[in-house]
């Protein structure tokens, strides 16, 4: 049997990104589609954007929460960024409390009860979707991340596909016995390219393979509906996702 499974992640209100990265996926008309959590925070639609993800959960999608989906729903900002140990920045905190009142109670009940890990079978073979990395929404496949550390964290699971984002870069990295593919972000991506990106992974017999698709939006276009938004900090999140480039 060959299955093709369509990753993607870190959306982050880019409701603009996301409807484009959708279209993308419908044509290649995959067998199953996992969304790897970030889903609302920073970007200027976060209810279009829970929208449109809960519509591509209706029609199967597999959906799991991410570390700023729980900035958001429940304000848990040690949980959402640990290694923030000097505190957490009041831009952080006005991001999320805008963002938890622009969704209102049905999409914040949602968005919390979202796991933070979903399992796929395709008869022999395991796929994980988890955020950053195996048993954690937080601790990511980081490129420069030790192979020790790598070795340590994919042993978490079984499953030989681990689906997942955090990083906003997109990378698949086939470790032999298991493929880590991480899709980036579709709608938020850091790598220098103004465009989402995701990923298709097919299973043919015991032959998992991965590829990362890019697919373009009006980044321009959106950068203007940061602007418009009044959100706090919307002007720097939107130069963001129109360099593509992560400047702190």
């Amino acid at each position: 049997m060959t299955a093709r499974v369509a990753v993607l992640s870190d959306v982050h209100g880019n409701a603009a990104a996301l409807e484009e990265v959708r279209k993308a996926i419908r044509k290649e008309r995959p067998d199953a589609v996992m969304i790897a959590g970030d889903l609302v925070l920073n970007g200027p639609e976060p209810s279009a954007a829970v929208d449109g993800v809960r519509e591509l959960e209706a029609e199967g999608a597999i959906v799991v929460q991410g570390n700023t989906d729980v900035a958001v729903a429940d304000f848990d900002y040690s949980a959402a960024f640990p290694w923030l140990t000097d505190g957490v920045p009041d831009t952080f905190r006005a991001a999320a409390e805008w963002a938890h009142d622009e969704l209102g109670d049905d999409r914040l009940a949602w968005l919390r009860r979202l796991p933070s890990e979903r399992r796929l079978r395709l008869e022999d073979t395991m796929l994980l979707a988890c955020h950053a990395s195996p048993g954690s929404q937080t601790q990511g496949f980081d490129q420069a991340l030790d192979p020790s550390v790598i070795l340590e964290r994919v042993s978490g699971t079984d499953a030989r596909v681990i689906c997942c984002g955090h990083t906003h870069l997109p990378e698949v990295r086939d470790l032999g016995w298991k493929l880590i593919v991480n899709d980036g972000s579709a709608g938020y991506i850091f790598d220098g390219d103004a465009t989402a990106s995701w990923a298709l992974v097919t299973v043919d017999g015991d032959d998992v393979t991965a590829e990362i698709r890019r697919t373009a939006f009006d980044a321009l276009a959106v950068f203007i509906s940061f602007t418009t938004r009044g959100s706090p900090g919307s002007t720097h999140r939107g130069a963001l996702v129109r360099s593509a480039t992560l400047v702190r």
